[in-house]
Protein backbone atom coordinates (compact mmCIF):
# COMPACT_ATOMS: atom_id res chain seq x y z
CA UNK A 1 0.00 0.00 0.00
CA UNK A 2 1.62 3.60 -0.68
CA UNK A 3 2.44 5.56 2.21
CA UNK A 4 3.49 8.64 1.03
CA UNK A 5 3.55 10.09 4.74
CA UNK A 6 6.49 7.68 5.70
CA UNK A 7 8.55 9.00 2.28
CA UNK A 8 11.49 11.47 3.35
CA UNK A 9 14.80 12.90 2.38
CA UNK A 10 16.48 10.55 3.83
CA UNK A 11 15.70 8.18 1.36
CA UNK A 12 15.21 10.20 -1.32
CA UNK A 13 19.12 11.28 -1.26
CA UNK A 14 20.06 7.10 -0.44
CA UNK A 15 18.01 6.20 -3.57
CA UNK A 16 20.05 8.77 -5.61
CA UNK A 17 23.38 7.60 -4.01
CA UNK A 18 22.32 4.03 -5.13
CA UNK A 19 21.81 5.20 -8.63
CA UNK A 20 24.86 7.69 -9.12
CA UNK A 21 27.24 5.11 -7.57
CA UNK A 22 25.56 1.77 -8.87
CA UNK A 23 25.98 -0.22 -5.52
CA UNK A 24 24.98 0.16 -1.26
CA UNK A 25 28.54 0.21 -0.59
CA UNK A 26 29.58 2.77 -3.14
CA UNK A 27 26.67 4.84 -2.00
CA UNK A 28 27.37 4.80 1.45
CA UNK A 29 30.97 5.76 0.54
CA UNK A 30 30.03 8.48 -1.03
CA UNK A 31 27.77 9.48 1.50
CA UNK A 32 30.07 9.06 4.28
CA UNK A 33 27.31 6.58 5.91
CA UNK A 34 27.30 2.62 6.14
CA UNK A 35 26.16 -0.12 4.11
CA UNK A 36 23.39 -1.22 6.36
CA UNK A 37 22.31 2.42 6.64
CA UNK A 38 21.87 3.25 3.23
CA UNK A 39 19.66 -0.22 2.83
CA UNK A 40 17.55 0.13 5.72
CA UNK A 41 16.66 3.81 3.91
CA UNK A 42 15.98 1.94 0.74
CA UNK A 43 14.11 -0.77 2.25
CA UNK A 44 12.11 2.02 4.08
CA UNK A 45 11.10 3.65 0.60
CA UNK A 46 10.54 0.21 -0.78
CA UNK A 47 8.13 -0.09 1.89
CA UNK A 48 6.79 3.13 1.84
CA UNK A 49 5.72 3.00 -1.85
CA UNK A 50 5.11 -0.92 -1.97
CA UNK A 51 7.77 -1.67 -5.06
CA UNK A 52 10.88 -2.66 -5.28
CA UNK A 53 13.05 0.64 -6.52
CA UNK A 54 16.41 -1.58 -7.19
CA UNK A 55 17.85 -4.77 -9.02
CA UNK A 56 20.49 -6.46 -10.01
CA UNK A 57 21.77 -5.31 -13.77
CA UNK A 58 21.99 -7.84 -16.46
CA UNK A 59 25.41 -8.41 -15.91
CA UNK A 60 24.95 -9.36 -12.02
CA UNK A 61 26.84 -6.42 -10.86
CA UNK A 62 25.40 -3.14 -10.71
CA UNK A 63 22.58 -2.24 -9.03
CA UNK A 64 20.10 -0.62 -11.69
CA UNK A 65 16.22 1.39 -11.06
CA UNK A 66 12.89 -0.60 -11.54
CA UNK A 67 10.45 1.55 -13.42
CA UNK A 68 9.25 2.39 -9.57
CA UNK A 69 12.87 3.19 -8.86
CA UNK A 70 13.37 5.60 -12.03
CA UNK A 71 10.09 7.04 -11.18
CA UNK A 72 10.51 7.95 -7.41
CA UNK A 73 14.38 9.30 -8.79
CA UNK A 74 12.33 11.72 -10.76
CA UNK A 75 10.26 13.04 -7.61
CA UNK A 76 13.84 13.10 -5.83
CA UNK A 77 15.61 15.38 -8.55
CA UNK A 78 12.37 17.96 -8.51
CA UNK A 79 12.47 18.10 -4.72
CA UNK A 80 16.24 18.59 -4.31
CA UNK A 81 15.21 21.39 -7.21
CA UNK A 82 12.73 22.43 -5.14
CA UNK A 83 14.81 22.70 -2.01
CA UNK A 84 17.75 24.25 -4.18
CA UNK A 85 15.40 27.32 -5.43
CA UNK A 86 14.43 28.20 -1.86
CA UNK A 87 17.70 28.18 -0.64
CA UNK A 88 18.48 30.52 -3.43
CA UNK A 89 15.30 32.32 -2.85
CA UNK A 90 16.14 32.80 1.13
CA UNK A 91 19.90 34.11 0.56
CA UNK A 92 18.27 36.69 -1.64
CA UNK A 93 15.87 37.73 0.54
CA UNK A 94 18.87 38.06 3.18
CA UNK A 95 20.83 40.32 0.62
CA UNK A 96 17.99 42.50 0.65
CA UNK A 97 16.79 41.23 -2.39
CA UNK A 98 12.93 40.39 -3.05
CA UNK A 99 13.94 36.58 -4.49
CA UNK A 100 16.40 34.79 -7.24
CA UNK A 101 15.44 33.51 -10.53
CA UNK A 102 17.38 30.62 -12.66
CA UNK A 103 16.94 31.67 -15.99
CA UNK A 104 18.17 28.97 -18.72
CA UNK A 105 19.69 30.11 -22.50
CA UNK A 106 20.15 28.02 -24.98
CA UNK A 107 23.50 27.99 -26.28
CA UNK A 108 22.48 30.03 -30.11
CA UNK A 109 20.89 32.94 -27.57
CA UNK A 110 24.27 33.18 -25.50
CA UNK A 111 25.28 36.10 -27.58
CA UNK A 112 22.10 38.03 -26.51
CA UNK A 113 22.29 36.98 -22.79
CA UNK A 114 24.28 39.69 -21.30
CA UNK A 115 22.41 42.32 -23.20
CA UNK A 116 19.22 40.90 -21.99
CA UNK A 117 20.90 40.26 -18.27
CA UNK A 118 21.80 44.02 -18.29
CA UNK A 119 18.29 44.93 -19.26
CA UNK A 120 16.95 42.69 -16.47
CA UNK A 121 18.81 44.11 -13.85
CA UNK A 122 17.73 47.40 -15.09
CA UNK A 123 13.44 46.64 -15.00
CA UNK A 124 13.80 44.12 -12.43
CA UNK A 125 16.63 45.43 -9.63
CA UNK A 126 14.75 43.48 -6.52
CA UNK A 127 15.40 40.44 -8.29
CA UNK A 128 18.10 38.24 -8.42
CA UNK A 129 19.27 36.70 -11.94
CA UNK A 130 21.38 34.01 -13.15
CA UNK A 131 21.37 32.62 -15.69
CA UNK A 132 22.75 28.83 -17.43
CA UNK A 133 23.51 28.78 -21.33
CA UNK A 134 23.41 25.52 -22.74
CA UNK A 135 21.99 23.45 -25.64
CA UNK A 136 18.55 22.79 -26.00
CA UNK A 137 18.89 19.23 -24.71
CA UNK A 138 20.37 20.82 -21.25
CA UNK A 139 17.79 23.49 -20.90
CA UNK A 140 14.73 21.25 -21.77
CA UNK A 141 16.50 18.75 -19.32
CA UNK A 142 16.69 21.41 -16.59
CA UNK A 143 13.00 22.68 -17.08
CA UNK A 144 12.08 19.35 -16.24
CA UNK A 145 13.88 19.01 -13.62
CA UNK A 146 12.94 22.12 -12.15
CA UNK A 147 16.75 23.51 -12.06
CA UNK A 148 15.70 26.36 -13.85
CA UNK A 149 12.54 28.82 -13.80
CA UNK A 150 12.24 29.59 -17.32
CA UNK A 151 14.20 29.57 -20.39
CA UNK A 152 14.78 31.48 -23.48
CA UNK A 153 14.95 29.37 -26.52
CA UNK A 154 13.82 28.31 -30.18
CA UNK A 155 10.98 25.82 -30.67
CA UNK A 156 9.14 25.13 -27.32
CA UNK A 157 9.45 21.02 -26.67
CA UNK A 158 6.56 19.56 -26.13
CA UNK A 159 7.39 17.95 -22.69
CA UNK A 160 7.77 19.45 -19.88
CA UNK A 161 4.19 21.57 -20.01
CA UNK A 162 5.08 24.90 -20.94
CA UNK A 163 3.60 28.56 -21.43
CA UNK A 164 5.24 29.97 -24.37
CA UNK A 165 5.67 33.25 -25.26
CA UNK A 166 7.22 35.04 -28.41
CA UNK A 167 9.57 37.54 -27.84
CA UNK A 168 11.03 38.47 -31.30
CA UNK A 169 11.99 37.24 -34.23
CA UNK A 170 14.86 34.56 -35.02
CA UNK A 171 16.06 34.28 -38.14
CA UNK A 172 18.64 31.74 -39.92
CA UNK A 173 20.47 31.40 -43.09
CA UNK A 174 22.71 29.43 -45.18
CA UNK A 175 26.36 30.85 -44.21
CA UNK A 176 29.31 30.91 -46.59
CA UNK A 177 32.93 32.62 -46.27
CA UNK A 178 33.48 35.85 -48.02
CA UNK A 179 35.38 34.67 -51.04
CA UNK A 180 33.24 31.60 -51.77
CA UNK A 181 31.56 31.19 -55.58
CA UNK A 182 27.50 31.80 -54.35
CA UNK A 183 28.54 34.82 -51.80
CA UNK A 184 27.18 37.94 -53.53
CA UNK A 185 25.04 35.65 -55.68
CA UNK A 186 20.71 37.20 -56.27
CA UNK A 187 20.13 32.93 -56.24
CA UNK A 188 21.73 29.53 -56.23
CA UNK A 189 21.55 26.42 -58.49
CA UNK A 190 20.36 23.83 -56.48
CA UNK A 191 22.96 21.23 -57.81
CA UNK A 192 25.57 23.22 -57.02
CA UNK A 193 24.57 24.00 -53.71
CA UNK A 194 24.44 20.48 -53.05
CA UNK A 195 27.67 19.94 -54.13
CA UNK A 196 28.65 21.34 -50.77
CA UNK A 197 29.72 19.97 -47.93
CA UNK A 198 27.80 21.13 -44.76
CA UNK A 199 28.42 21.77 -41.04
CA UNK A 200 26.00 20.95 -38.95
CA UNK A 201 25.21 20.84 -34.98
CA UNK A 202 24.05 17.42 -33.31
CA UNK A 203 20.82 15.65 -33.75
CA UNK A 204 17.68 17.40 -32.11
CA UNK A 205 19.72 20.87 -33.10
CA UNK A 206 16.89 23.10 -33.92
CA UNK A 207 19.37 24.40 -36.90
CA UNK A 208 19.67 21.17 -37.90
CA UNK A 209 16.33 20.39 -39.02
CA UNK A 210 15.95 23.65 -40.52
CA UNK A 211 19.07 23.36 -42.56
CA UNK A 212 17.50 19.49 -43.23
CA UNK A 213 13.71 20.51 -43.68
CA UNK A 214 15.50 23.53 -46.34
CA UNK A 215 17.19 20.51 -48.33
CA UNK A 216 14.24 18.02 -48.28
CA UNK A 217 12.60 21.24 -50.67
CA UNK A 218 15.47 21.24 -53.04
CA UNK A 219 14.68 17.37 -53.50
CA UNK A 220 17.97 16.10 -53.93
CA UNK A 221 19.11 12.64 -56.00
CA UNK A 222 21.47 12.27 -52.94
CA UNK A 223 22.23 13.69 -49.81
CA UNK A 224 24.78 16.06 -49.55
CA UNK A 225 28.20 15.25 -47.36
CA UNK A 226 27.87 16.47 -43.77
CA UNK A 227 30.16 16.82 -40.93
CA UNK A 228 28.87 17.08 -37.45
CA UNK A 229 30.12 19.60 -34.89
CA UNK A 230 28.82 20.11 -31.17
CA UNK A 231 28.79 24.13 -31.14
CA UNK A 232 28.03 27.23 -32.88
CA UNK A 233 31.54 28.74 -32.81
CA UNK A 234 33.13 25.21 -34.19
CA UNK A 235 30.58 25.55 -37.56
CA UNK A 236 31.42 29.30 -37.81
CA UNK A 237 35.40 28.91 -37.52
CA UNK A 238 34.98 25.59 -40.13
CA UNK A 239 32.80 27.86 -42.38
CA UNK A 240 35.66 30.59 -42.18
CA UNK A 241 38.99 27.94 -42.96
CA UNK A 242 36.38 26.60 -45.79
CA UNK A 243 35.87 23.41 -44.28
CA UNK A 244 31.80 23.65 -45.04
CA UNK A 245 28.99 25.67 -45.44
CA UNK A 246 26.36 25.45 -43.10
CA UNK A 247 22.47 26.66 -41.73
CA UNK A 248 23.06 29.43 -38.48
CA UNK A 249 20.75 31.39 -36.44
CA UNK A 250 22.04 34.82 -37.87
CA UNK A 251 21.98 36.28 -34.52
CA UNK A 252 24.81 34.26 -33.83
CA UNK A 253 27.06 35.18 -36.53
CA UNK A 254 25.71 38.61 -36.61
CA UNK A 255 29.56 40.01 -35.65
CA UNK A 256 31.17 37.98 -38.34
CA UNK A 257 28.33 38.84 -40.64
CA UNK A 258 28.71 43.05 -39.97
CA UNK A 259 32.75 42.04 -40.26
CA UNK A 260 32.01 40.77 -44.03
CA UNK A 261 33.65 37.93 -42.43
CA UNK A 262 30.62 34.97 -43.52
CA UNK A 263 28.07 36.42 -46.37
CA UNK A 264 24.76 34.75 -46.11
CA UNK A 265 23.53 32.53 -49.30
CA UNK A 266 20.93 34.68 -50.82
CA UNK A 267 18.11 32.98 -52.62
CA UNK A 268 14.02 31.61 -52.31
CA UNK A 269 12.99 30.64 -48.64
CA UNK A 270 16.19 32.36 -47.15
CA UNK A 271 16.64 33.34 -44.82
CA UNK A 272 14.32 31.51 -42.45
CA UNK A 273 12.69 33.12 -40.28
CA UNK A 274 11.51 31.45 -37.04
CA UNK A 275 10.73 32.91 -33.45
CA UNK A 276 12.85 33.14 -29.88
CA UNK A 277 10.42 32.21 -26.83
CA UNK A 278 10.39 33.13 -23.42
CA UNK A 279 8.96 29.33 -22.01
CA UNK A 280 7.74 28.80 -18.46
CA UNK A 281 7.25 25.84 -16.48
CA UNK A 282 3.47 24.82 -15.71
CA UNK A 283 3.54 21.86 -13.57
CA UNK A 284 3.91 23.50 -10.46
CA UNK A 285 2.43 26.79 -9.51
CA UNK A 286 5.07 29.72 -10.91
CA UNK A 287 6.19 31.77 -8.34
CA UNK A 288 5.35 35.50 -8.60
CA UNK A 289 9.14 36.45 -9.66
CA UNK A 290 9.58 34.33 -11.66
CA UNK A 291 6.69 35.55 -13.79
CA UNK A 292 7.96 38.99 -13.08
CA UNK A 293 10.69 38.33 -15.39
CA UNK A 294 8.72 36.46 -17.81
CA UNK A 295 6.71 39.59 -18.47
CA UNK A 296 10.14 41.90 -17.98
CA UNK A 297 11.26 39.77 -21.38
CA UNK A 298 8.63 39.56 -22.99
CA UNK A 299 8.27 43.27 -22.97
CA UNK A 300 11.50 44.40 -24.47
CA UNK A 301 10.12 43.04 -27.75
CA UNK A 302 12.99 41.61 -29.10
CA UNK A 303 15.13 44.52 -28.29
CA UNK A 304 17.72 42.57 -26.50
CA UNK A 305 18.13 40.66 -29.85
CA UNK A 306 21.33 41.78 -32.47
CA UNK A 307 20.28 43.18 -35.62
CA UNK A 308 20.30 41.22 -38.19
CA UNK A 309 19.40 43.45 -41.26
CA UNK A 310 22.09 42.36 -42.80
CA UNK A 311 21.58 38.63 -43.18
CA UNK A 312 19.57 38.93 -45.93
CA UNK A 313 16.66 39.42 -47.63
Amino acid sequence: MLRLDALTLKQFRALQAVAAQGSLTAAAQAMNQTTPAIHSQIKNLETAIGHPVLTRGPDGGKMVLTAPGQEMLRAAERIEAILSQAGRQLRAISSGRLGHVNLGIVSTAQYSAPRLLMRLMQTCPDIEVSMTVGNRETIVAGLERGTLDLAVMGRPPAEPPLRASPVGPHPHGILLPARHPLAGADGFDPDMLMQETFLMREEGSGSRMLLQRFLDRLTPAHPPRVIELNSNEAIKQGVLCGLGIAMLSLHAAHDELVAGRLVPLRGPGLPMMRHWYVVVPTAMPTPATVTRIAEAISALNGTFLPDAGRGGD
